[in-house]
């Protein structure tokens, strides 16, 4: 080949190569996985649809460039690190968790991570050095448990005023949660409210905290939120019911399923916003330089369903102060 031609064809392809790249760039599949300690968030609703849904705003689509892999350990929080074990097989470039369970398992992983919600106190369980620099492979979502535990004591005292002792349950095999029970004790002794400590590692357990309660009947009820505790819910409203004991739960959707009230983070901007932190970590950005954030929106819910099966009359002035009231 003439020494003219052999310029032509490297001229050529310093021409096309870029553009191949492009191409390659703009046909790029993202992949995201989502890990939880409970239920696998489906793409199509709840939680895991906010989360979709959010991606798709901000350029990454089901179908087109985003491929989405889901797993949920259903309540068995020791198949959490095999369950980030296949989602390390499928090669997800970020995993989405909710649970402290499940993020540690990502953390561990050291697969890029971003916390949803559930985690706790993300730094007092070594998740992140700390909020402003997480400086490992985890970043997200925490709010913070002793000023949501005394805003929820507040709402609990403002109902039933005659509030002096109250239960908590928690499970307490769950690090992230303790640490969250820790802060609420902490809370209701700042407030002047003794507690009734009920920690379960397993369903028979609840047996053992309604026997507990019946023993030395406490004035309300606080449930602190995790794969346990919400597998069994059920449970707890129905003694909450049949004892006519006001209780509060941490996520919105546990009053409309039938407990008394709820307050906690937005969970649509809290999918949103850890959305929002996943499409930068696809777009280069490392999690070690993605401060933790902290929700902005609090919903409190009162579920007056349950309010009047339980004979119990919410205040004029506490319904006053409700984002949403079932009826």
């Amino acid at each position: 080949m003439r020494r003219r031609d052999v310029l032509r064809v490297i001229a050529g392809g310093m021409t096309t190569v870029p553009h191949a790249l492009a191409a390659q760039t703009l046909e790029k599949t993202y992949r995201l996985g989502t890990l939880t300690a409970g239920p696998a968030l489906a793409a199509t609703a709840g939680t895991g649809k906010m989360l979709v849904d959010g991606l798709a705003k901000r350029g990454f689509s089901l179908g087109q460039n985003l491929a989405y892999e889901a797993r949920g350990a259903a309540g068995d929080v020791g198949r959490t690190p095999m369950l980030m074990q296949e989602l390390t097989a499928a090669k997800v470039d970020v995993v989405v968790t909710v649970s402290y369970p499940a993020a540690a398992a990502a953390k561990a992983s050291g697969v890029p991570t971003v916390i949803a919600n559930g985690s706790g106190d993300p730094v007092a369980t070594g998740l992140v050095a700390s909020f402003a620099h997480p400086g490992g492979n985890v970043t997200g979502i925490a709010d913070d448990a002793a000023a949501l535990s005394t805003k929820r004591l507040g709402l609990l005292k403002a109902a039933s005023p005659q509030l002096r002792r109250v239960a908590m349950l928690w499970n307490k095999d769950d690090l992230g949660m303790t640490q969250r029970y820790n802060a609420s004790a902490k809370a209701a002794e700042d407030v002047g409210v003794t507690v009734l400590p009920l920690g379960v590692r397993e369903p028979d357990d609840f047996n053992e905290a309604f026997v507990a309660m019946d023993r030395d009947p406490p004035d309300a009820i606080l449930m602190v939120t995790d794969s346990l505790t919400l597998l069994n819910r059920k449970r707890v409203f129905d003694y909450a019911l049949q004892h006519r004991l006001p209780a509060i739960y941490e996520q919105d959707f546990m009053a409309r399923d039938g407990g008394l009230m709820s307050y906690g983070a937005d969970a649509g901007e809290s999918f949103d916003r850890a959305a929002a932190l996943v499409a930068r970590i696809f777009q280069g950005a490392k999690p070690a330089d993605l401060p933790v954030e902290i929700p902005t929106r609090y919903v409190f819910l009162i579920n007056l369903k349950t309010a009047k099966a339980m004979n119990f009359t919410v205040p004029s002035d506490v319904l006053s102060l409700a984002d949403e009231v079932v009826e």
